[in-house]
Formats: C-alpha cells, structure tokens, sequence
C-alpha cells in the first residue's frame, strides 16, 4: 500500500511578505544609488580648490562640449568632464558655448564656468594667437591689437631671438614661420610686441620636448622639418584624431619618394608671391609639382600636429582628402581617392579659402 504524502500548502501571507520585503529592499538600494550618484554629480560640481590663480583657457571655433570638458578637466579646473557634459546638457546650453578666450580660476564651479562660456564673457586685455596662422596673418593681428606697425615689424624679425631655443636648428635666414605657438598672452598699456612674440616662442621651445625632436630624427626629419611637415597636417586635416594618420601619409610619400601633393603648400606659395590662390603656380612651396619638403612651414601649429608628426599611425594609407564636412577620407590607391574627392570634397577642393 503506497504511503501519500501530505502536500505543504504555501501560506499567501508569507509569500506576500516576502515579495514586499524584497521590493522594499529593491527600493532602498534604488534610493541609495540615486543619492549616490546625485552627491557624486553635486560634489564634481564643485570648484577644484580656492586657488584664485588665473588660467587662460580658449575654446576654439567649432570645438566639440565634450573636447571643452576635456580640455577643462586636463587644465584642472573642474573635477569631471562627464558632470560638465552632463551639466550643459541638463541646462540645456551644449550649443551655447562661444569660442574664445575665458580667464578661469580653479575656485569657480562648473555653473559659473559655463555662465562665462554661455555669454561670451571673454578676458579682456589678452593678445590671442590663432593656430594654422601665417606670420602675415599674425602681423595683421598684432597691429588690429593696437601695436605699432614698425614696433610689429622689428618684433617679428627672426633674427632679434637668435638664443631661442626653439630656433635653434633652424637654417640661417629662415623667418619665425611656424614657430610662434598659438596661445593668448596678457598685454597691458606697457607691453610691446617683442614680449608677446618672445612669450610665444617661449612656449614652442615648451613644446618642442626633448621626446618629440628625438622622435623626428626617428622620422628622418629634423626639428625645421618636422614643424614644416607639422604645419602642412595643421592646413590639411582639421580634426585632431586623424592627423596621425594624415602625418603617416605624407612621411610614408616622403620615403617613397612620392609628391606629397598637399593643395595648402601650393595655396601658400602663391599666397607669398602674391598671386591668386592657385594649386598651378609653379612656386618652391607647391609639393604637387616638386617632391619633398616645401622650404619651410606654411603656418604655425599646435601641440596636435607636432605630435601627429613625431607619432604618425601605423597605417598604409597613401592618399587622403579632407572632406567639406570636416572629416577626413583615407585611401590606398589613386582610384579610391579621386571616388572619396568626387564625393566628399567641392568647396574645399575647389580652391576656395
């Protein structure tokens, strides 16, 4: 005779208290991570520190929130990029920030950094020194500034710093093309442009580390040539993240023995000579024509390309165009870059600045 077992009956209450205790207890680790994160988001909020030291801080002309907080944040004067990209985005104002250059302190939050930003509430007394500028364009800044137009003259001459570092393996008669780092300076009633260009010059020997001139000679280039190359990757390749591989090209056409057929050496060429601006004059400075180097920089540049140039990617791209939606389009063979320039490149690659 087969035993039966009794069947345990679950009891509803019980079952109903457990499923509310867990709820509830789902709800109290929801409420503690929500104050969790709410205190983590107020506290990088926060100013850095009470320093009242003054840091000059540009935003460049169509530069990205999240290049900004970036920026920002490796500058130390906010604790977070995510919290100020998430910031702008709560206040709405992602569009709103205005280029230019902001006098930050480290004991301002993030509110009034980006209230500065919003309202364009640049610092005054500042002489600003663009990135991808001729020396031209750089004289024409200087005198818009209020300086003297023979005080610019004398000041940009190449020879009154001969000791600077950043000159220092420079040919001799070569002009401080290339060689004056963008930044903003502070000028007051006083100030003569010798100091603004000797400040510039100052931070380009900064900037050319004993790391970056040893990567060059890994290169073949030395420092003359590794800005110059560095100043054609500044005119050509807009963003940032591509300029490695843009560096790659040109120094992999170099040991090929290929022209480097960059349309902005053959811009500056005629630019100098004074004529219209044109791939087809036949200047020393149009690599479409001749191979090789130009005989200098084409303009000044910033720490990005000088470190395309001294970290160029390992790629085996051999042409590239930079499209007029600002990207930039690689390739390997002459087919694929006339399809990328058909399709991504008119009003840049026809000529027009």
């Amino acid at each position: 005779m087969m035993k039966q077992h009794a069947v345990r009956r679950q009891n509803p209450r019980s079952h109903k208290r457990r499923v509310f205790a867990v709820v509830v207890l789902l709800l109290a680790i929801l409420v503690v991570a929500v104050t969790l994160v709410r205190h983590s988001y107020f506290d990088n909020l926060r100013p850095v520190s009470s320093s009242t030291s003054v840091t000059l801080f540009t935003i460049q002309s169509g530069e990205s929130s999240s290049d900004v907080g970036d920026a920002l944040m490796k500058a130390g004067l906010i604790r977070s990029s995510s919290v100020f990209e998430w910031y702008i985005s709560s206040k709405n104002v992602r569009a709103d920030l205005q280029a230019g250059t902001y006098a930050l302190r480290p004991n301002m939050g993030v509110s009034d950094i980006v209230k500065l930003f919003v309202n364009g509430t640049v610092a005054a007394n500042l002489v600003t020194i663009l990135p991808g500028q001729r020396i031209d364009q750089i004289q024409r800044a200087l005198i818009k500034d209020g300086f003297r137009t023979r005080d610019v003259a004398a000041a940009l001459t190449a020879s009154t710093y001969a000791g600077n570092s950043a000159l220092a393996d420079n040919p001799a008669g070569a002009s401080l093309e290339g060689f004056l780092y963008p930044d903003s300076f502070q000028k007051t009633t006083t100030t003569k442009p010798q100091v603004i260009v000797q400040e510039s010059l100052n931070e380009m020997s900064q900037h050319l580390t004993p790391s970056i001139r040893a990567a060059f000679t890994k290169e073949g280039l030395n420092v003359y040539q590794g800005v110059t190359l560095a100043s054609i990757v500044e005119q050509e390749v807009p963003s940032g993240s591509d300029r490695a591989q843009a560096a790659q090209v040109f120094l992999s056409r170099l040991k090929l023995g290929i022209p480097l057929g960059s349309d902005v050496t053959a811009y500056y060429g005629a630019i100098i000579a004074g004529k219209p601006i044109s791939t087809r004059y036949n200047s020393p400075y149009n690599t479409l024509l001749h191979k090789g180097l130009p005989p200098g920089p084409i303009s000044n540049v910033d720490d990005s390309a000088l470190n395309a140039v001294a970290h160029p990617a390992k790629t085996s791209w051999l042409y590239f165009v930079s499209g007029d939606n600002g990207k930039t389009y690689f390739s390997k063979t002459l087919a694929e870059q006339q399809a990328n320039t058909a399709q991504y490149c008119h009003r840049l690659c026809s000529g027009a600045n």
